[in-house]
């Protein structure tokens, strides 16, 4: 009985392990998709939205992962920073929500933005690359 707990116990610390090192790569994904989005970096970009990206503006205007770089690239859109103030990420299997609250410095057509967003988005591991296939974010009172 004792090994019994012995090994529960043993496997219960590696599944906690396990699921503390795949938040920490979902993390490590959406950072680097921050940060590519300031740099233009349109290769990490291509790597880390998946093809079939919905990415839902705080203005509710949609797009899709091929629209969303192009506005990049054409200075549509062009972030200067993104400063991450609260993030939660569960993992479930191959699929992670994160919730956060973000202060994006930026400008959009041509306009100034400075605000607090406040955003859900999912991504999807693929093989051992996690994938951001949707965005939905709001704009909280400053």
């Amino acid at each position: 009985m004792k090994s019994l707990l012995t090994l529960s116990f043993i496997l219960l610390v590696q599944l906690v392990r396990a699921q503390s090192a795949e938040e920490k790569a979902v993390i490590a994904a959406e950072k680097n998709r921050f940060e590519a989005q300031i740099s233009k970096n349109y290769a990490v970009l291509d790597q880390v939205l998946g093809n079939d990206l919905v990415y839902t503006h705080s203005n509710g205007n949609t797009d899709s992962k091929e629209s969303y770089i192009q506005s990049i690239r054409d200075g549509k859109s062009k972030y200067d920073a993104i400063n991450v103030e609260e993030q939660k990420v569960r993992v479930y299997g191959n699929t992670a929500i994160i919730n956060g609250i973000c202060m994006i410095k930026a400008m959009s057509n041509g306009e100034t933005i400075n605000t607090h967003l406040k955003y859900t988005d999912v991504y999807v591991r693929k093989g051992k690359q996690w994938q951001m296939v949707a965005w939905q974010s709001i704009r909280l009172a400053n």
